[in-house]
């Protein structure tokens, strides 16, 4: 079972049945009972006494495991769960008002939303009132064992429930949840040479090249980059203000004087769009909760608008309010991903490789870890420090014996 499941090598499967036959004759059980958090973590804490750590991990896995597999055959066997009701669609509705109420962005609010469906269709339409922490459990393992999706999306999936319990059901269960939160491997990001940038910008035109500069240029996310408004943009400091970022921080970075003219130029070509609205006493841009509230007029006001428009109206997914967005980001992913294969280029490169780029060539420089840090908006100087391992030219001025 171990092996259709897991797709583990045959060797390793004695290994795995041994692990969980110890500790049931450890703790004078039968094989077919399920083991309680504490009865699991008293035979881990005894194989550590005399045994390496890669022993104890192994063991953990193959615990997890086998509990998994007598869950789902409970389920199995019972066929569909009792307790079924339609409480199902007031919960939904109830955590959207929740993510709402909490400034969660609207791809949050999505994503949270499509994680909530898979677990309820996990559970079978049970009453989420009798969901307890064992549900999310058995969907987390559900998503590793047969799913085998990745720690990222896992740990996603784990924030929406956990989500869920805490503001929907009011029930606090970080205390009740088994398992960890899955430990992510560390991958390298992908990096573009100036050279392989600039064969890139060659085959884009229009906005969507000037959009892709500015991401490199400044460091930009791509949703950040969508969102710059005129008053955003500071020629005389050669600024970039950054509002509402990752975790909804506000942040300032540096605008290169090369697209000082391109942007000029987008900003009068835009100004007509902004007086046909004017013209036609359309609602204004959106704005931030508070600030929409408190000055109601305000999205209609030229510094508000939007750097980079759409042409065209459409429907406010927060609102249903018909106003004038920014561009959809599929414009730019797509129009990237085009000018990468024109270009020749085989490295899996996306917008987002644009600000890998941006900070691993100041580095190269010999900019200060801790300015990159500040440019990026990383909260954590760690998550900065990855890019000391893709720069070209090694800071501590190491080379190979080879090349001597």
């Amino acid at each position: 079972m171990i092996q259709s499941r897991e797709r583990l090598q045959e060797k390793y499967i004695p290994y795995y049945v041994k692990w969980v036959s110890d500790c049931c004759r450890f703790h004078k059980l039968p094989e077919n009972e399920p083991l309680s958090k504490e009865q699991r973590a008293q035979f881990l804490k005894h194989l550590a006494e005399r045994n390496e750590d890669w022993q104890v991990r192994q063991a953990d896995r193959a615990l997890r495991l086998y509990d998994y597999f007598l869950v789902q055959m409970v389920r199995n066997s019972s066929g569909s769960l009792p307790d079924q009701n339609t409480d199902w669609p007031l919960m939904e509705e109830r955590a959207r008002e929740a993510l709402r109420l909490r400034h969660r962005s609207l791809s949050t609010e999505k994503t949270y939303l499509i994680w909530l469906q898979q677990f309820r269709q996990f559970v079978k339409d049970r009453q989420p009132a009798l969901l307890g922490a064992g549900d999310l459990q058995a969907f987390l393992s559900y998503l590793a064992v047969e799913r085998k999706v990745s720690a990222s999306t896992q740990n996603q999936a784990l924030n929406a429930i956990v989500f869920f319990y805490r503001h929907v059901l009011d029930r606090d269960i970080d205390g009740e949840i088994e398992s960890v939160r899955a430990r992510q491997s560390r991958r390298l990001p992908v990096v573009l040479t100036p050279r392989e940038i600039e064969m890139i910008f060659r085959e884009m035109a229009g906005v969507n090249r000037l959009m892709a500069m500015l991401i490199y240029g400044c460091g930009l996310r791509i949703q950040e980059c969508l969102r710059l408004r005129i008053k955003d943009i500071d020629f005389e400091q050669c600024l970039v203000v950054v509002r509402g970022g990752k975790g909804d921080k506000d942040r300032r970075t540096v605008l290169p004087e090369a697209l000082f003219r391109d942007l000029q130029d987008q900003i009068d070509k835009i100004r007509p769009l902004h007086e046909k609205d004017r013209e036609k006493d359309s609602p204004g841009v959106q704005l931030p909760d508070a600030l929409e509230r408190k000055y109601p007029n305000a999205g209609k006001e030229w510094p508000w608008f939007w750097l980079f428009p759409a042409q065209d109206i459409s429907r406010d997914p927060m609102t249903n309010v018909w106003r004038r967005h920014h561009i959809h980001p599929t414009s730019l992913q797509r129009a990237f991903r085009n000018a990468v294969i024109k270009a020749g280029i085989t490295k899996s490169a996306s917008v987002h490789t644009l600000r890998h780029s941006f900070a691993t060539h100041l580095l190269e420089k010999g900019h200060d870890i801790r300015t990159i840090q500040e440019l990026l908006g990383h909260t954590s100087i760690q998550t900065t420090m990855i890019y000391t391992h893709v720069a070209k030219k090694n800071i501590l001025g190491v080379r190979s014996p080879l090349d001597g």
